[in-house]
């Protein structure tokens, strides 16, 4: 092993730079959809109940934190996320979480207790 040849590539070529160059961070936006998805079942069932979009609004909130803090779906405890959220889909995760809890309030200052509960 005195000689330069000998030994394998790997050790003889120093590493590429392209090779260490750091890939753009791949963040999911998948959790967009599924937002303005619930946000509009929580306007919707809002026309019976005023705990439907209450409830939805803290999925979302809980959803949103979850996201921040790690890869864990917080709707299935099994299921970790193999790319993390990006800050778009925080945000809009986030922002859908306050919109169904201001319909929430805003329903329960206009009609009161008489919306808990839907009508039979």
């Amino acid at each position: 092993m005195d000689d330069y040849r000998e030994l394998s590539r790997e050790y003889r070529s120093p590493a590429r730079s392209d090779r260490l160059e750091a890939r753009p961070a791949e963040r999911s936006h998948a959790a967009i959809p599924v937002a303005v998805v619930v946000v509009g079942v929580g306007l919707y069932l809002g026309m019976y109940s005023l705990l439907a979009p209450a409830a939805l609004g803290l999925v979302l909130l809980v959803a949103g934190t979850s996201f921040l803090s790690s890869r864990l779906n917080p709707l299935s405890a099994h299921f970790y996320l193999s790319r993390k959220p990006s800050w778009a889909a925080v945000g809009v995760v986030f922002l859908g979480a306050l919109a169904l809890l201001a319909e929430a309030y805003a329903l329960w200052v206009h009609d009161g207790v008489g919306r808990l509960l839907p009508h039979l």
